[in-house]
């Protein structure tokens, strides 16, 4: 991109944009970009907090230390907020913080342990079933208002989420981002700067073969400067196995909901010969129960952490109080890059630049092995108006096979969800690995998370 090349009549749709985490980080990240401009509808369920985010978004455009100008306005309605949309950023809380509590909390009764409870295990599942009849409104409204747009989705469970969008429009030109493998590029930046003996080298010069399903993603070819960096990491895993790898924050585990000492990730890569790319929250969720996720004890020897709701309410009051006083002034806007790549995709889909990084797109033969249409986790190639899907190959056996149970599952439950079918649904449930109890208890347990969710299961018979 040249240095005069921008673009200042971009207009995009954030559906969540009542959020008090990833709307300022969208706001930050903009705000800080030379090259675009434009008009931010951010619609949300909750219109108070869409409005309250417009506010904070409008003062950033009188500041001198902004680097573009943009609109903020809150939109009554997902029409409105669409039309006319380039782009469109989701991201939602499916439900309370009260169905989230029943998700993560209620099978720890029965003996099964969550660190996140989003993505799979029996938490993962029952949020699914309740964000998938969203999505699919979403998608209707995406097909009728703006099918044009180029759609970006941050929520979780993010296979089914985009996957959804894709069942019920299937032109849509939708991608799902996560920053998970960002982590794991950070990590093989510092173990080629310890083994090689040079400076600070940066996560984006770290060149990694990316394949998977989001939060259960591999690498099995990582390099830097044409210097093959796997067997470098098998010497870092196995000299950090037992006691895990923190950089400078030893310790910092133990009092952060979001970190871990890497050990998960270690484990699996000695196991299986591929790095496993997502944090060790995520990881332990795809594998055996009885492997990290026995019971707490058992988390605390691996290093990471079990993420409770209480601590989520907590911090979303803390955000809240933080809200209110960025509209009112009191508190200064902070910029500060939020390191997604959510500004870099936008421009690349402009013409303004190429970039390559790791996205969540339908199987369209990236991903050997798992089915036409699975949504899976590859690099991808994006340039102006395109989305490529880089070839990923096949995983090694044994971990295809544990990715092909996951992405079964998934399927499994996107049916039950779309036809509301209790029998599928179970049938996933008990699928898991995380759901290990015998079966009439995982039908109580079951029973009682659907209860706990009805509200947003319309059409079921419960």
């Amino acid at each position: 991109m040249s240095g005069n090349e921008r673009r200042d009549n971009i207009n995009i749709a954030y559906i969540g944009g009542g959020s008090r985490g990833w709307a300022w980080g969208l706001m930050s990240d903009l705000a800080m970009e030379p090259a675009l401009g434009g008009t931010v509808r951010l619609y949300d369920i909750q219109l108070a907090a869409a409005e309250q985010n417009a506010v904070i978004g409008n003062r950033l455009s009188g500041r001198e230390d902004v680097a573009a100008r943009w609109r903020y306005e809150a939109s009554p309605t997902l029409r409105e907020a669409l039309t006319g949309a380039d782009f469109v950023i989701i991201s939602i809380l499916p439900g309370t913080f009260e169905e989230m509590r029943s998700d993560v909390h209620l099978p720890e009764e029965y003996g099964i342990y969550q660190s996140v409870g989003d993505t799979v295990g029996p938490g993962g599942l029952v949020r699914a079933l309740r964000t998938i009849p969203l999505y699919v409104d979403i998608a209707e409204a995406l097909r009728d208002f703006a099918p044009e747009a180029w759609v970006i989705n941050y929520t979780n469970p993010m296979t089914l989420c985009t996957r959804t969008l894709y069942e019920v429009f299937p032109a849509v030109k939708a991608i799902g981002c996560c920053h998970e493998v960002f982590g794991t590029q950070e990590l093989l930046a510092a173990v080629a700067a310890r083994k090689l003996g040079t400076g600070p080298i940066p996560r984006r010069d770290i060149r990694v073969n990316v394949l998977g399903l989001n939060h259960f993603t591999w690498v099995d070819r990582a390099s830097w400067q044409g210097t093959d960096l796997l067997p470098l990491y098998r010497e870092f895993a196995e000299e950090h196995r037992e006691e895990g790898y923190e950089g400078e924050r030893t310790g910092h585990w133990m009092n952060d909901h979001f970190s871990s000492a890497q050990r998960v990730k270690f484990d699996l890569f000695l196991r299986y010969g591929v790095i496993a790319a997502a944090g060790d929250r995520h990881l332990a969720e795809f594998m055996p129960g009885d492997l990290y996720l026995s019971d707490p004890d058992t988390v605390r020897a691996w290093k990471f952490s079990l993420t409770t709701v209480d601590w989520r309410i907590s911090n979303a009051r803390s955000l809240q109080e933080k809200g209110r006083r960025l509209a009112s002034g009191e508190e200064a806007f902070a910029l500060k890059p939020t390191g997604e790549e959510g500004i870099d995709m936008i421009k690349a889909l402009l013409g303004l630049e190429e970039l390559v990084t790791n996205v969540n797109l339908p199987n369209r033969g990236q991903m050997a092995g798992l089915p036409g249409g699975a949504v899976v986790e590859t690099n991808a190639l994006f340039r102006r108006d395109e989305v490529r899907p880089v070839f990923a190959g096949r995983l090694p056996h044994v971990v295809h096979d544990m990715t092909a149970r996951h992405s079964a599952n998934q399927e499994l439950i996107l049916r039950a969800a779309l036809t509301r079918d209790k029998s599928l649904a179970f049938r996933a449930f008990v699928n898991d690995p995380l759901v290990t109890i015998p079966v009439r208890q995982a039908e109580r347990l079951f029973d009682r998370m659907l209860a706990n969710t009805k509200s947003y299961l319309p059409g079921w018979e419960l």
